[in-house]
């Protein structure tokens, strides 16, 4: 293990955002998830919350892609549950779409705790996806096209996100538990024995200034 791969990891975590994630609903393309996670992990996002059954199929082969690894992908079937508990976090919801009463979405304040919602390339965000937004938000066009890719109407709105978060000082420290940092690091750099741990019932074990394990996993409540 480098000591420069350690203090990326280590820097990529204290830049993570807890309070902004995103929502696929009813998303069920693995290249359309997989464009958005790499957006995601760009702008600091933690997880992404894939919603309804038809996101499955791409969930399941996404979640072995490399950043699949680094930004941790959740499944809730119901939408409506999904955003229940989100908003009993204290997040924000916003869901995309073509609707009348869309606010542009540069007029919004994303520096509190929000879940951005994107629906399926044609079909847009569900109805039981906006009947859970607090706002609707819509990237303006001034062309032919009436709407962007999904992937990249995420871009558009998460860097707009990233602006006001840099402005605000929201990277300049962690925001993450050291609990979980320690967690993710140790996943990160390590994701085989991250897996035997877990399959093994081990805590991990903890890491020298190089990365390396300090022991076997089991082998300090062993010497207990």
């Amino acid at each position: 293990m480098s000591r420069e791969r350690l203090r990326r990891m280590q820097t990529v975590l204290d830049r993570r955002q807890p309070d902004m994630t995103v929502i696929m609903a009813g998303v069920h393309k693995e290249h359309n998830l997989s464009a958005v996670l790499r957006t995601a992990d760009a702008v600091g996002v933690l997880e992404v919350h894939a919603m309804g059954a038809h996101s499955v199929p791409a969930l399941k082969r996404t979640a072995h892609a490399g950043v699949g690894k680094r930004v941790q992908l959740r499944h809730e079937p119901r939408i409506a549950d999904g955003c229940e508990k989100l908003r009993q976090a204290g997040f924000r919801i916003l869901a995309t779409a073509l609707t009348p009463q869309a606010l542009d979405f540069r007029e919004l304040d994303y520096t509190g705790p929000f879940a951005l919602m994107l629906g399926a390339e044609l079909e847009g965000v569900p109805e039981e996806g906006l009947a859970q937004a607090d706002a609707i938000i819509t990237i303006p066009m001034m062309g032919l096209s009436d709407s962007l890719n999904v992937s990249v109407a995420a871009a558009v709105i998460l860097y707009e996100a990233q602006r006001q978060r840099l402005q605000a000082g929201l990277y300049a420290t962690r925001r993450l538990q050291p609990e979980v940092c320690a967690q993710l690091l140790f996943e990160w750099l390590h994701p085989r024995m991250a897996r035997f741990c877990r399959q093994g019932g081990y805590p991990y074990p903890g890491l020298d200034e190089d990365g390396d394990l300090l022991h076997a996993p089991g082998e300090a409540a062993a010497q207990e």
